[in-house]
């Protein structure tokens, strides 16, 4: 098949550094919770898995934010632990308490029956991207996106999310070789899950390094990075003879952002701690960067919304010369009023065209 034209690819323009009429930007988290008609097709779904297993209520859902506002990039709706799902590790999403997983690796005898999960045990996930691939029709280009091994890791080793990391940083200090062998297994699983996601039409990749900010400097480098370079590496860059750009998110991750910038990615996401001029300077435009609005800033006045979102163009430079991609410093909260997206949607767009 033969891919329809692209109608709008600013974004992708943006992340190769080229020049563009105005900054581009989508949201992570956007075909999320905040929205009223993604909770009505969840309903339906019957859960969360339910919805992410059924490639026309995924499609569905990544639509839903492009009807309501002019957002440049879709991103396929999915979740970072699909893949370790399909290790065995047996996912549950629990009412108000979000992911949990019935099997952790915590034990030698755990981390010894893990394997690289057959690609097959996520075909969902591809459909699901060729759906949406088809029913995009080159409006705005699609987004696969994948967990970092270290990321992905931490969700295995603590079988939940954590506000301390105590499990996976016991297995850190006491059995790193533990700990390199699940990460390694991540990265081979995760190269080969962009590049199915590549194969079935994601017109760009971003892996999300969520808790990458919880390591020590040194460690960072040794157990997160390392790992995140392997899946760089083994990454298709092409497809059809067209680019395949890719961004790399370390939420916390301000400090080494050179350092991430010489993995060879193609952009670098950014939290709200960062600043996204001084950055620019640090890593020479060498590389995109992408973000880095506080989402929290949505639950303020129409007037501090505007005001921030210039403050974030502001602070990267001159528009027009792309390298930048507005995003927030991470998820959409599921409170947030949706008329504050549209301000925001509106502002960027107005206020960096006016100041191509």
């Amino acid at each position: 098949m033969t891919a329809p034209t692209l109608q709008n690819d600013i974004f992708l323009r943006a992340l190769m550094r080229q020049p563009v009429p105005y900054t581009p930007l989508w949201l992570m988290r956007q075909a999320g919770r905040y929205l009223a008609e993604y909770n009505a097709t969840r309903a339906r779904a019957g859960s969360f898995m339910g919805l992410a297993q059924n490639p026309d209520f995924a499609c569905e859902v990544t639509l839903q934010p492009l009807e309501r506002f002019e957002l440049d990039a879709a991103i396929l709706f999915s979740d970072i632990l699909t893949v370790p799902h399909a290790m065995g590790l047996g996912l549950d999403f629990l009412a108000g308490e979000g992911p949990r997983f019935a099997h952790p690796v915590r034990t030698q005898a755990d981390v010894d029956r893990l394997q690289v999960p057959p690609m097959e045990r996520l075909q969902y996930v591809f459909d699901a991207v060729s759906v949406i691939r088809k029913a995009l029709n080159g409006r705005v280009p699609l987004i696969g996106f994948a967990g970092s091994p270290w990321t992905i890791g931490c969700y295995m080793v603590e079988g939940q999310g954590s506000s301390d990391y105590r499990l996976i940083k016991t297995m850190l200090y006491s059995r790193p070789d533990l700990l390199h062998r699940i990460l390694a297994i991540n990265a081979q699983a995760t190269a080969q899950y962009l590049n199915a996601q590549i194969e079935a039409g994601a017109q760009a990749v971003m892996i999300f390094d969520s808790w990458g900010g919880v390591l020590a400097d040194g460690l960072f480098q040794q157990f997160s990075l390392a790992y995140t370079q392997q899946v760089l590496n083994a990454l298709k860059r092409e497809h059809n003879g067209v680019r395949i750009p890719v961004i790399v998110f370390t939420k916390g991750g301000g400090q080494w952002v050179e350092q991430i910038a010489a993995t060879g990615c193609d952009a670098v996401g950014l939290d709200w701690t960062a600043s996204l001029g001084s950055v620019r300077k640090r890593v020479n435009d060498t590389v995109a960067l992408q973000g880095n609005l506080d989402p929290m800033v949505l639950f303020g006045t129409e007037q501090a919304i505007r005001t921030e979102a210039r403050r974030v163009i502001d602070d990267f430079g001159p528009v027009g010369a792309g390298g930048h991609v507005f995003n927030l410093g991470h998820g959409i909260n599921r409170f947030t009023p949706p008329e504050a997206v549209g301000i925001l949607v509106d502002e960027v767009h107005s206020y960096s065209r006016r100041h191509h």
